[in-house]
């Protein structure tokens, strides 16, 4: 029987070997920040074809079409002659006499090096995008650089990288070859490939076992300040609490950390954050933040990411079990995909003991305040199903803040209806078990299937009002049923650019400040023409000296009411950037700050709910 078992593996190797899609990325001949790939096909059975590139990938919510960096492409038969085609647009290419097809390459142009975003593109967030730079990283988001042939992309993919001999592979893939100088990894499908980022680099990771799952972290600090093992207690300490918190809904056996540290020479980095995958995440941060601060983004981003493993990994509606790389259809269900996601990354932090209850409720206030910048009456379902279009894709950054409170709300609205016996992770706990990876549910019958696991028809009335419905989630009420108050006290009057100054950034590039897109104007910006786009160089022909700021920030101070003031921006022209004197006189902007804090006498029931909402416990 032994025999007979080894030898049909054998043939089953050779046939799905037979059958599979090679692909071959050189990270060793490199010229221009170029990376060769090779892709090699089994025999095509269909005359037409079409080639793609993603236009947008699972987790992202944004069309970035990856294709627009592939230059070079060439369409070969098993002779090497080349086959002609159609370039249908950024990301498809088309085929009339495929059958001869042997051979596809091309070269690939990372994202990181990016110049200038255009009407048509945004640049590509960094965690999901690419980075070559031959003798010192290579950031593979897999879809950045592998594309799929129509009606083939539930094909093997045998994947070999080329590296240099002292680089090391930060994967959760499984090498299959003992070769210094290649890597070979299989996986089952198109899919597969895609949530299977790496990241090259001189060695510098670590991998240790937490709460039963074996992780490694791999770091890349281009001047050494940081290495892997500054983070390990830190991760570890997470990664326990984590798989606490989750309990049977995780099923990891393993999970590996890609952090990529930027650092102030290279490419200039677009957006901090982390990108989520079935067994890894990929991560950019910063490389001049200090250690705690790392440690804090770590808690934060990553939990997040690793959050993601259950929902919408592994618990999903249609619309993501079968992406569409090419024409993807978006899920109405961002609400929970994200918004749950993100509450359970802080939920987890206040139950398992990481932070404090102010700590918590800080969290909170934050969010109820930043989720004022976008439109509170916009059903979140219709917001989501859309994401990807012009006209909605300024709001998607809430589902981070309304999001997180749709379902801390919820969370509290059961928690009420079930007498403390069931919270939001005990619905999803439900929903995952009925569902799973291999088996989605429909998109417009979700509300259906959670009245079904909870039992409650009120969470119907809750998910119509609030989150497919256009009323305002009427936070204060559901924070008093846990015995939590706001307070509202105004502030002296004010006088910068944007409503809260608290999130102005800094490019260190321009030695300017620059503010996220999403931020409200304050009166003063709007009535100078300012754009939240310009970066700020001066003030009054003061410039900006991140060495000594608190003295730019004083000055902005004692600007008072009326008082004629010049701002000098970098604003962007096309290709170019203009440097503009906006004047006009000063209007100070007085701002109401809305606080959230325990009751110092709550009642019984207020003290018994808000004590099974922070502990977990029934």
């Amino acid at each position: 029987m032994k025999k007979i078992a080894l030898n049909l593996g054998i043939l089953a190797a050779a046939f799905s070997n037979a059958q599979s899609i090679k692909t071959n990325i050189d990270l060793v001949n490199v010229k221009d920040d170029k990376v060769a790939v090779t892709m090699e096909f089994p025999k095509m059975k269909s005359g037409d074809v079409k080639f793609h590139f993603p236009k947008t990938v699972p987790g992202t919510y944004s069309v970035d079409d990856y294709g627009r960096f592939i230059e070079g492409i060439k369409f070969l038969d098993n002779k090497g002659k080349e086959l002609a085609f159609t370039k249908v647009n950024d990301n498809t290419y088309s085929l009339k006499n495929a059958q001869a097809l042997s051979k596809i390459t091309y070269l690939v142009n990372d994202s990181f090096d990016e110049e200038n975003e255009t009407e048509k593109h945004k640049a590509v967030f960094s965690p999901s995008g690419t980075d070559i730079e031959a003798g010192k990283i290579f950031m593979i988001n897999t879809h950045g650089f592998v594309g799929y042939i129509d009606n083939m992309q539930d094909f093997p993919y045998q994947l070999v990288i080329q590296k240099p001999t002292d680089f090391y592979g930060t994967t959760a893939l499984v090498d299959q070859d003992k070769s210094e100088a290649t890597d070979t990894f299989t996986l089952a499908n198109y899919a597969k490939l895609t949530d299977s980022p790496l990241m090259y680099s001189k060695p510098d990771y670590i991998s240790f076992n937490a709460g039963g799952m074996d992780l490694v972290l791999g770091v890349y600090s281009p001047t050494g300040k940081y290495k892997a093992a500054d983070f390990k207690e830190n991760l570890e300490k997470m990664v326990v609490a984590q798989k606490k918190f989750l309990g049977d809904m995780n099923t990891n056996k393993k999970y590996a950390i890609m952090l990529y540290l930027a650092g102030t020479e290279g490419p200039q980095i677009k957006g901090f954050g982390a990108l989520e995958h079935h067994e890894s995440t990929s991560v950019v941060l910063h490389e001049m933040m200090p250690k705690e601060a790392i440690d804090e983004s770590i808690v934060d981003v990553v939990s997040h990411e690793f959050f993601h493993t259950v929902n919408p990994l592994k618990t999903h509606s249609e619309e993501i079990h079968y992406f569409n790389y090419a024409d993807p259809k978006m899920s109405q269900h961002l609400w929970m995909y994200e918004g749950g996601t993100e509450y359970f990354a802080n939920l987890f932090q206040i139950q398992e003991g990481l932070i404090t209850k102010d700590q918590f409720l800080q969290r909170i206030s934050d969010k109820i305040k930043n989720s004022k910048s976008y439109n509170d009456t916009m059903p979140f379902t219709e917001m989501s199903k859309n994401i990807l279009l012009d006209q909605y894709k300024d709001q998607y950054r809430n589902v981070y803040e309304k999001g997180t409170l749709l379902t801390m709300c919820l969370d509290i609205e059961l928690r009420k209806l079930s007498n403390g016996e069931m919270g939001y992770r005990d619905m999803i706990r439900k929903l995952s078990q009925r569902f799973g990876e291999n088996k989605p549910f429909k998109d417009d019958k979700l509300i259906d299937e959670l009245v079904t696991i909870t039992g409650f028809p009120q969470v119907k009335d809750f998910y119509n009002k609030y989150i497919s419905g256009s009323q305002p989630t009427p936070y204060a009420e559901y924070l008093n049923m846990v015995g939590v108050e706001i307070n509202k006290q105004d502030t002296p009057p004010i006088f910068w650019m944007i409503k809260d100054p608290n999130q102005t950034g800094y490019n260190e590039k321009n030695n300017t400040f620059v503010f996220d897109e999403n931020s409200a104007l304050s009166p003063f910006a709007k009535s100078i023409g300012f754009k939240i786009t310009d970066e700020v160089l001066a003030l009054d022909g003061k410039t900006i000296n991140i060495q000594n700021v608190q003295e730019f920030i004083n000055y902005s101070k004692t600007i008072k009411d009326g008082q004629n003031v010049t701002v000098t921006v970098l604003r962007k022209n096309g290709d170019k950037t203009d440097k503009i004197d906006l004047k006009g006189k000063a209007v100070l902007d007085k701002i109401t700050i809305e606080t959230l804090q325990f009751k110092a006498n709550p009642t019984a029931a207020e003290q018994k709910l808000q004590s099974q909402w922070l502990t977990g416990k029934k």
